[in-house]
C-alpha cells in the first residue's frame, strides 16, 4: 500500500519501546541512507576479514624468525670454521714451501750435503748381497731432492721415502730390469714399477707422466717419467720403494747418497 511518497523518497521508521516507564523513541531513515550504511557495514566486514587475514600471515612468518636467526648463526659460524681452516691450509702450505726452500728442494748444485739420512754402522759394514749388477742402487732423481718422510715398516706405516722434488722432474731408473706395471693407481698416481731380478722390485710414484709401458725393458739411470703430484699427494714429490720379494724393504740400505 502507496503512502502516495515517491519511489526515491521512501523511508523506514524504527520504533523503540524500552520497558517501564520510559520514554519510547522513534527513528527515522530513507531507504537510501539504509543502503548505504549496509554498504558501509559490508565494506568494514570485508576490510576486518583481510586485516584479521594478514595479521595470521605476518604472526606466521614472525614465528619463524627465531629459528631463520639460529639457522643464520649456525651458517656463519660453519663459514668461519671453513674459513680458519683455509687460512690453516694456506699457512702450512706456505710453511712446507719455506722449508722446501731453506733445505734446497728445488736446487740441484753438486756439493749439496747428503740428504738421506746416514746408514748405520750395521748398514753400512752389511750392505744388500743381492747381485749388484741389478740391485737398484742409483738415485731415482736426475736432482737431489729433500727426504720429507723415510720408510716406516711397521705394517701400517710408509712403505717407502718421499723425495720432494720441483714437478717435471726428471724420475730414472736406479737400476736396469724390467717394467712390470706402468699405470695409475688411486693412492701412488702415476706409477712405475720395475722388477730387477732376484725377487727385486723398485716403486716410483705421483708422476706426473709415463715415459715406458710394461713389457718394457730399462736401463740403469734411464728417465722412465717426470714427477708431479698425482694421487694421494698434497705437493710435487717422488714416492720411492723397493720391495724384496713382494715386501717393502728401507731403500736406504740399497741407494747411493748423491
Amino acid at each position: 500500500m502507496s503512502d502516495g511518497r515517491p519511489a526515491g523518497d521512501r523511508r523506514i521508521t524504527v520504533l523503540i519501546i524500552p520497558d517501564g516507564d520510559l520514554e519510547t523513541r522513534t527513528f527515522e531513515m530513507s531507504y537510501g541512507r539504509l543502503k548505504l550504511m549496509l554498504v558501509a557495514a559490508g565494506v568494514a566486514s570485508v576490510l576486518l576479514a583481510l586485516m584479521v587475514a594478514t595479521w595470521f600471515v605476518v604472526a606466521a612468518q614472525a614465528a619463524r624468525v627465531p629459528a631463520l636467526e639460529r639457522e643464520v648463526n649456525r651458517l656463519e659460524a660453519e663459514r668461519s670454521q671453513v674459513t680458519e681452516l683455509a687460512r690453516r691450509v694456506e699457512e702450512a702450505e706456505a710453511a712446507y714451501e719455506r722449508v722446501r726452500q731453506m733445505l734446497g728442494a728445488d736446487a740441484a748444485e753438486p756439493g749439496n750435503d747428503p740428504i738421506l739420512p746416514p746408514l748405520d754402522e750395521n748398514e753400512a759394514a752389511n750392505p744388500p748381497s743381492d747381485d749388484i749388477s741389478m740391485a737398484p742402487g742409483d738415485w731415482p732423481l736426475a736432482t737431489i731432492g729433500f727426504v720429507t718422510q723415510t720408510a716406516n715398516l711397521d705394517g701400517q706405516g710408509h712403505p717407502g721415502v718421499d723425495i720432494a722434488v720441483p714437478s717435471q722432474s726428471y724420475i730414472r731408473a736406479t737400476a736396469q730390469g724390467t717394467v712390470v706395471a706402468a699405470e695409475r693407481d688411486s693412492i701412488y698416481g702415476l706409477f712405475v714399477l720395475v722388477e730387477h731380478g732376484g725377487g727385486i722390485e723398485s716403486m716410483y710414484g705421483h708422476a706426473s707422466e709415463l715415459f715406458v709401458e710394461r713389457g718394457d725393458a730399462v736401463e740403469r739411470g734411464e728417465v722412465i717419467a717426470l714427477s708431479g703430484s698425482t694421487g694421494r699427494s698434497t705437493a710435487p714429490h717422488l714416492h720411492f720403494e723397493i720391495r724384496k720379494d713382494g715386501v717393502p724393504v728401507d731403500p736406504t740400505g740399497y741407494l747411493r747418497q748423491p
